[in-house]
């Protein structure tokens, strides 16, 4: 615990001194002994948001000489800043839109995707309530209030209390599109209007844990045994499947996706070597302990 404060502190720290910085584009700093130092800007995803500050953390101890700033907000404010040119990174987690490619091309900027993590969507509720498992059809029903009692699902006569990110959020977009939806595209089916919005992964968590009657979603990585995570299955008949590592990386888990970074053309320099750490065993080993899933395994 002590670790994490003092972690938490000094990531703090660096990115308040560096907050209002357009995009550094490996800018060259003299330190106060006259030394050369490197700076980077990464915003964006709240999903990757740890992800990211471990990331910089464990690179800054091996690099003293390199400064990384990194900051959330959502998958579309990281997105908003690449586009404008004001970041060097931007995290996301969910691809970039064809209309923000779009705007992007018409500011000068050519955003190119690098995958350096997945994730699983668990969906969660409260451990008192009774329900173990869902179908993906069935967690559809739930937030579009076609099923508005938890004894429609053989649980408690309770009525259910619907959790979501912001719109902002790339968690969002990606429960709406492959969940809602059912990975329909001509579907244009929304979250319900009783949906309650919250801004981080960490309220949803905090409110399935105090609310007998919610249900939410969140990414692998932040869930904690204070909430009951809900076994899914594709369709009426087929598995069941809990998020783990093993069933998202053998394709079992219906709800998985790809976290990315994103910059503004082929990543160069220190930007390249940043990324290509990451991508390293080293780099994906953090991925692994902060509860995601690694890329490039065997």
């Amino acid at each position: 615990m002590k670790r994490s404060i003092a972690l938490f502190l000094l990531l703090l720290t660096l990115t308040i001194s560096l907050a209002g910085c357009g995009p550094t584009n490996e800018a060259e700093a003299s330190t106060s002994d006259g030394a050369v130092s490197t700076s980077l800007e990464n915003k964006g995803s709240d999903t990757m948001v740890n992800l990211a500050l471990y990331w910089a953390e464990r690179y800054q101890n091996s690099h003293p000489d390199v400064r990384i700033s990194v900051t959330g907000g959502g998958s579309g404010t990281g997105i908003t800043a690449l586009i404008s040119n004001t970041v060097d990174i931007a995290n996301a987690s969910r691809a970039i839109k064809d209309e923000e490619m779009e705007l992007a091309h018409e500011n000068g900027v050519e955003p190119v995707e690098q995958v350096v993590a997945r994730d699983a969507i668990a969906v969660i509720v409260n451990p008192q309530n009774p329900i173990q498992q869902l179908t993906l059809q069935q967690v559809s029903d739930l937030y579009t209030r076609k099923i508005t009692n938890w004894k429609e699902l053989g649980g408690e006569d309770r009525p259910v209390v619907l959790l979501s990110r912001e719109t902002n959020s790339g968690t969002h977009v990606y429960f709406l599109e492959s969940v809602i939806r059912l990975g329909s595209k001509e579907d244009k089916t929304i979250f319900s209007a009783e949906t309650l919005l919250l801004p981080s992964s960490e309220g949803i968590i905090a409110e399935v844990r105090d609310n007998p009657n919610a249900i939410g979603y969140d990414g692998l990585g932040y869930i904690t045994p204070e909430v009951k995570v809900i076994a899914l299955s594709v369709e009426e008949g087929a598995e069941y499947v809990m998020p783990t590592v093993e069933t998202v990386n053998d394709n079992r888990y219906p709800v998985a996706r790809d976290l990315y970074m994103y910059t503004n053309g082929e990543p160069e320099g220190f930007i390249k070597t940043y990324i290509e750490w990451i991508l390293s065993s080293e780099g994906q080993e953090i991925v692994e302990e902060l509860g995601f899933v690694p890329v490039n395994q065997e």
